[in-house]
């Protein structure tokens, strides 16, 4: 039986393959091969580091459940300005423990930067939202920071509107909540935080502002205090007296 030979094909005829030749496949170049493997170099590093530094943390965070910090990384960094600045830096510290302040104090502080303190657990969820709506609004900005994250700024932190630094607070805040405790949290926060250029801890600030030390603070004195937290470097007892008749309607809104 005879057989009929097909007719050769041309590859070129055949849609099926690739419009090149098999010797001239697509390759990566050798310089964008080398900006990725450098590029997951450098994010793997970042990941290594900022998961060595979240185990540091919380290391301290164990150890400041029980002594207070020696330095806090907002203290370092006004320490470095002034240095840039050539201008002197003395700083006041006074370490005293909450039963050593006017049951004022505490609050007032809660009353003014965060009124649900003693129920959520580091994240305000209402303020967030609302000040999320803020935000689509247009509407004035507004802080929604529990004292928990604000107390790890200032620990590990900076005073800076930084991205990221805002997302590692809210990743230590759990941490936090859990290793110290809420008295412990609210202890270090007035002990710690920044009440004016160079003064630091609640007591500091009463001696400097009233002439009087944590305990003999009274009523409205504490609600002057927290007047100043939101920006301590700028804002004086005698500049704020609308804020301070506010948190002093806040505590008596919560019986206090």
């Amino acid at each position: 039986m005879n057989r009929i030979a097909s007719p050769s094909r041309d590859p070129a005829d055949d849609h099926t393959l690739p419009w090149f030749p098999s010797d001239a496949a697509p390759t990566v170049e050798p310089e964008v091969r080398r900006k990725r493997g450098w590029l997951r170099r450098l994010a793997v590093l970042g990941l290594k580091v900022f998961a060595a530094y979240y185990v540091f943390c919380v290391v301290l965070l164990v150890v400041y459940r029980f002594v207070s910090p020696p330095v806090t990384g907002v203290q370092l960094q006004r320490r470095l300005e002034a240095t840039l600045a050539g201008r002197p830096y003395s700083p006041i510290v006074h370490d005293v423990p909450l039963s050593a302040m006017s049951p004022h104090v505490a609050k007032a502080v809660v009353a003014a930067e965060d009124g649900r303190f003693w129920t959520h657990r580091g994240y305000d969820f209402k303020e967030m939202g609302l000040a999320g709506r803020g935000v689509v609004d247009g509407t004035r900005m507004r802080g929604a920071s529990t004292i928990t994250q604000q107390l790890v700024k200032n620990l590990f932190g900076c005073a800076c509107r930084n991205p990221i630094r805002k997302v590692y607070d809210l990743t230590l805040t759990p941490a936090a909540e859990l290793i110290l405790g809420k008295k412990r949290i609210l202890e270090l926060y007035l002990t710690e935080v920044e009440w004016g250029d160079g003064i630091w801890g609640v007591d500091a600030a009463a001696r400097h502002h009233y002439g009087v030390g944590a305990r003999g603070l009274t009523r409205s004195q504490a609600a002057g205090l927290a007047a100043l937290l939101p920006n301590p470097r700028r804002r004086t007892p005698a500049n704020t007296g609308e804020y301070r008749r506010d948190i002093l309607r806040r505590m008596r809104s919560r019986g206090w």
